[in-house]
């Protein structure tokens, strides 16, 4: 119960962070944002769970969802694309 009261924190934390607009709770931009935060925890997850081999599937599949957005963005967006990048740390 209190796990998922912080998940639901962090997603309006989030969501703010990353909206484009007032009412913005589904662009590209934010679905990543969402999209990392959830692989963060699950990897942390399976460091300790070598063998949930269901949660190392579905990590695989956000892992993949986040790429299609981002290569979205890429086509679609270029600056929002460098900007997210540089806001959550995932290029070096």
């Amino acid at each position: 119960m209190v796990a998922d009261l912080m998940s639901q924190l962090d997603k309006g934390t989030i969501t703010q962070e990353f909206k484009l607009h007032e009412k913005d709770t589904g662009s590209a931009d934010v679905q990543i944002a969402l999209l990392t935060s959830r692989i963060t925890e699950l990897t942390a997850h399976m460091q300790r769970n070598k063998k949930d081999f269901s949660s190392r599937r579905g990590l695989l599949k956000m892992v993949v969802t986040r790429r299609k957005l981002l290569d979205y963005l890429t086509r679609t967006e270029p600056e929002r694309y460098q900007a997210i990048l540089k806001k959550l740390n995932l290029r070096k």
